[in-house]
């Protein structure tokens, strides 16, 4: 984050310390159940960004083998907190985005809400890196806000990178796009007003 962030605390690194409150939500994206079928058995998992862990624990009880980073020390702790109530196997680890290393190829990779926290540059270069090291016939999950309607008052001082429409479209040209979503949603989370973003999601498939 630039300099004037720095002493600036976004919501859910406060709700990442309260084991009853969840920042985000208790279940896994729509678009992770949706397409899960396409996935091998125990498939190798990347979650970046991933939060409290709601979609990465729901991979790994479904015996995927998942590794999840986020740049957040408490969201890493609770996800780590509540894999274990649940009996669900992470690989979980504090990182950044911006100079996350791939060590092996994935079937899966997915992030959402993340990619707009860093610059375009490091986002566009972190899915360059991460359709390298996906196998051929693997997916992609990403969801991205944009500029459609400003960043609301909550994400503002640290939405630094928020794409055009369609813009993350462009980067899977060379794969086949299973599902491209571009909307507008209503949104709150604890202590927060209801706000709107501008999201598009895509769902991609490397064919070769």
């Amino acid at each position: 984050m630039s300099g004037q962030n720095k002493n600036l605390v976004p919501f859910w690194e406060r709700a990442y310390q309260e084991d009853d409150v969840t920042a985000f939500s208790e279940e896994p994206n729509a678009a992770v159940t949706e397409f899960e079928h396409l996935l091998p058995k125990q498939a190798n998992v990347l979650e970046a960004g991933c939060g409290e862990g709601q979609n990465a624990i729901y991979l790994a009880k479904q015996g995927h083998c998942v590794d999840a980073f986020d740049l957040s020390e408490h969201g890493i702790a609770k996800l780590k907190r509540k894999s274990e109530t649940v009996h669900a196997k992470v690989n979980a680890f504090t990182a950044d985005l911006t100079a996350y290393q791939f060590t092996q190829n994935y079937d899966l990779i997915l992030c959402f809400g993340t990619l707009h926290f860093v610059s375009k540059n490091d986002w566009k270069q972190f899915l360059v890196n991460a359709k390298a090291h996906t196998n051929t016939g693997g997916i992609h999950i990403m969801q991205i806000f944009t500029d459609t309607v400003p960043a609301s008052e909550d994400i503002a001082p640290f939405a630094v990178g928020l794409a055009k429409d369609e813009e993350i479209k462009e980067l899977y040209a060379d794969w086949e796009v299973l599902q491209f979503k571009s909307y507008v949603f209503e949104d709150e989370h604890p202590n927060v007003p209801k706000h709107l973003h501008a999201s598009n999601k895509i769902v991609a498939r490397r064919v070769k």
